[in-house]
Order: C-alpha cells, then sequence, then structure tokens
C-alpha cells in the first residue's frame, strides 16, 4: 500500500481550501454589488458581515453560517462562511445547507392557523376545548407559603377559558419546563413534558392539558408549547396531520422544497448543518437528531429549513400574503398577524423574551418603537429565533428582511444584535 506523501497532503489542504472559496463565492455570486447599492444597501459595509462571521468561524465559536438579506422584495445580499459540521472538516457551508430551526417553526404555523381561520374552520376566540375537549378541565396552579414557610400548589378554576389567540400569543397559561423556576415548571419537568420523542400531536396534547397553568389565560404572556398545542389544533380543524397540513398548503406551493419536520433522504442528511459537539442548548440537551422521522411534529419547534426556503415565507409575509400569483393570507390578515396583540394589562415575566420596545403578535415579537431596544430597528418590525442560534427579522417600514441560519446555540443571544446592526448599518437610505 503507498502511503500519502507530505505533498499529497498539501494538495488536499489546497483543495478544501479553494472548495470553500468556491461556495462562497457561489452564494453571492447571484448577486452583483450594483444591484446591492440600486437596493439602497451598500456592499461595502454588508461585507463586514462576511469578514465578522468569519472571525467567529476562525475562533471556532461557530463551524459556520449562512445570512440572506432581501430589500424591495428582492435578493440584495448573502453570504455563506465556515463549515457545514466541524465532524467533517473541509465541506464548506453552503447556501442550501439544512438548519434545525427551531422556534422559527412558531410563525410559520402560525400563518398556517390564520388560513384556517379565514376559512371560517378555526375561531380565534373559541376555547381550545372546542377542538381538544382534554381542555375543558384544566386548572390554575397558584402558589401558596403557610406561616412555617412551607409552599404548595392550590389548584383553581380558570378565570376564563384558555382560548386559541391565546395560543397564537402564547398567554394560554402554557409554560415550558426547561428553563425559569416555581412550581409548576418544576411539575412539567417531573411530568418529563417535553415537545419531541415518538408520541403524536394527540397525545401529546392529551398529557399537557393534565399539567397546571402558571398562569390565567390571558394575564401573563409566558413562553410556552402554545404552538405545540395550536399544532393539534390546526390537526383537528384540518382533518390532517400537521406536517400533511403545512406541505400540502404552505411549504410544497412556495416552493419551500427543504422543510419538513424530519431529513430522512440522503440528499438532505448530507447538507445537515451541525454545530460543535460541546456546543448545546443546556449542558444535558444536545440538538435534535431529524434523521429519524418519530411521530411528534412540533409546531412550537421542530421543523428543519434552509435560509432560501425560509426567505419565500419572508417574502410572502413582506407581500401582504401572496407569493407567484397565488394568495395565502389577506392583507388584512398579515396586518393583524404583525400587530402587537399585549394590552398594558398582561404581564410581563422576568423572562420576557421579545425585550424592551417589543409587543408580541400572532406568533412572532413585534417592535413597537423605533427607539428602545438596545439595537437598530424601526417600529412595526417582527422577529423571531430558534434555540438552535437561526434567526429572522422582517422590517415593514424598510422593506427589508433577513434570514440568519447557523447551528448554535450558546453564541444565539449574542449574536442576533450584532448582525442587526452590521445590516442597518450598510442601509444608504431608509423607507420603502
Amino acid at each position: 500500500m503507498k502511503h500519502p506523501t507530505p505533498n499529497h497532503w498539501r494538495r488536499l489542504l489546497i483543495c478544501s481550501v479553494l472548495t470553500a472559496a468556491t461556495a462562497w463565492q457561489a452564494a453571492v455570486a447571484q448577486v452583483a454589488p450594483a444591484q446591492t447599492e440600486s437596493l439602497g444597501l451598500s456592499a461595502e459595509r454588508l461585507a463586514r458581515v462576511q469578514q465578522w462571521l468569519a472571525a467567529e468561524v476562525a475562533a471556532k465559536k461557530i463551524p459556520g453560517a449562512t445570512v440572506q438579506v432581501w430589500r424591495g422584495g428582492k435578493l440584495a445580499w448573502a453570504t455563506a462562511v465556515g463549515e457545514r459540521d466541524p465532524a467533517k472538516p473541509g465541506e464548506a457551508m453552503r447556501a442550501d445547507d439544512i438548519f434545525r430551526i427551531y422556534s422559527m417553526t412558531k410563525p410559520i404555523v402560525s400563518v398556517a392557523a390564520m388560513m384556517l381561520a379565514e376559512e371560517g374552520k378555526l375561531v380565534l376566540e373559541a376555547p381550545v376545548a372546542r377542538y381538544i375537549p382534554a381542555f375543558a378541565n384544566v386548572k390554575v396552579g397558584l402558589e401558596k407559603t403557610d406561616a412555617q414557610g412551607n409552599k404548595s400548589l392550590e389548584l383553581v378554576a380558570p378565570a376564563r377559558a384558555m382560548n386559541v389567540q391565546d395560543l397564537l400569543r402564547h398567554t394560554a397559561g402554557l409554560t415550558y419546563g426547561f428553563f425559569g423556576t416555581g412550581m409548576v415548571k418544576d411539575a412539567y419537568r417531573a411530568a418529563k413534558i417535553s415537545a419531541g420523542g415518538d408520541i403524536s400531536n394527540a397525545q401529546f396534547a392529551e398529557a399537557i392539558a393534565k399539567m397546571p397553568l402558571i398562569a390565567h389565560p390571558g394575564s401573563m404572556w409566558d413562553y410556552s408549547n402554545a404552538t405545540d398545542v395550536l399544532g393539534r389544533v390546526i390537526e383537528v380543524a384540518s382533518g390532517q396531520r400537521l406536517g400533511e397540513f403545512l406541505q400540502a398548503r404552505l411549504l410544497s406551493p412556495l416552493g419551500m422544497k427543504d422543510t419538513a419536520f424530519y431529513v430522512t433522504n440522503a440528499a438532505g442528511q448530507a447538507r445537515l448543518a451541525e454545530p460543535w459537539p460541546q456546543d448545546r442548548i443546556t449542558p444535558d440537551a444536545p440538538l435534535f437528531n431529524p434523521r429519524v422521522a418519530l411521530a411528534m411534529e412540533s409546531g412550537g419547534g421542530g421543523l428543519m429549513s434552509t435560509a432560501q426556503d425560509y426567505a419565500q415565507f419572508l417574502l410572502m409575509l413582506r407581500n401582504g400574503g401572496e407569493l407567484n400569483g397565488r394568495r395565502y393570507l389577506s392583507p388584512a390578515t398579515v396586518a393583524y398577524m404583525m400587530a402587537d396583540h399585549l394590552s398594558p394589562a398582561v404581564q410581563r415575566t422576568a423572562l420576557y423574551l421579545p425585550g424592551p420596545g417589543y409587543g408580541f403578535g400572532l406568533g412572532f415579537a413585534v417592535r413597537t418603537s423605533t427607539g428602545g431596544p438596545g439595537s437598530i430597528g424601526a417600529a412595526g418590525e417582527v422577529n423571531w429565533g430558534g434555540a438552535g442560534g437561526t434567526a429572522m427579522w422582517l422590517d415593514p417600514a424598510n422593506d427589508l428582511f433577513v434570514v440568519f441560519m447557523m447551528q448554535s446555540p450558546t453564541q444565539r443571544v449574542a449574536y442576533r444584535p450584532i448582525l442587526r446592526n452590521l445590516v442597518y448599518g450598510a442601509l444608504t437610505r431608509t423607507g420603502r
């Protein structure tokens, strides 16, 4: 057997560098600097995004990332940086690589629910129990402390029924058990309430309906499994499994060919982006494995997608619910979803994820003022991100939207304002 020579390894290294450079060039070749400039963005300043991400890759903070910046309904700039999978060195990140988008699933499922609402098959003010009878008997868990300091959980009837609109805006009284403290969250953890595994959406909804609510419906915004329950409501209202309904009515017509709950084909699996092995959502929670299809189709966080696919979804919203001659929602419905649905009476918890200067619409955070938040933007913008590191925002005032894909839970919060400021710093004109 002939052993590789030093020159052989040198040639391999040169080839891998050229492959990475070629992939990046292919990602941006479709956008000429002149088009970027014509859309009111500086190509030179947007290059700062690529330089910043390349430095983060070199520092081994992230394996790689893809970014798309759209303005005026056109792709203004794009890049793909680093590697797809640190376990496969030399395989450059590509513009069509597939990512776990986690909670960026929520806006897609929320749009699906509103499609059914427009058809009269789903009523936002209707009790969730109309679609899932097990929710007729839910109770609110109120923490009580006696004179000796002992705590107990008192179960009381909700002040009003949980409705479908509550599911869309996270005011249902449901919660997530994997972060935060309190006896209700402890109960979630003890019961292993988690949207994953080999149980159906129907079984998951039945299980969570047995849990105490953390607050009276409509009284508090708390990030929760509400969109997972909404996914089951969609199944009941449509008569289809959630994934089937999404594919038939939204994903396939939009051309989102790589967006699904699982990636079971070999070609797709070869394009799956992965994090560094030590990079986890929590110390004991690695990113889920999408290669094996399970019964659960998590409406709150289970979809896989690409930057290009998600851009098609945002382009449809940017167009007021229409794309390529097909209408998915009325412009009035899109405007309704992108309005703030939280009244001043709704309590914001210490873990209010939209942050200062943001309310919440139906499926995403809504910026209520241009000033106030700690990063550049404009009133009326909507955004949301995923626990695996992905993020998006859509800014109607500046006719701009951005899709950011990476797999790095630990960097997800830190990177979002940096990317936002770099993109807005490249604007050469504001407004539409």
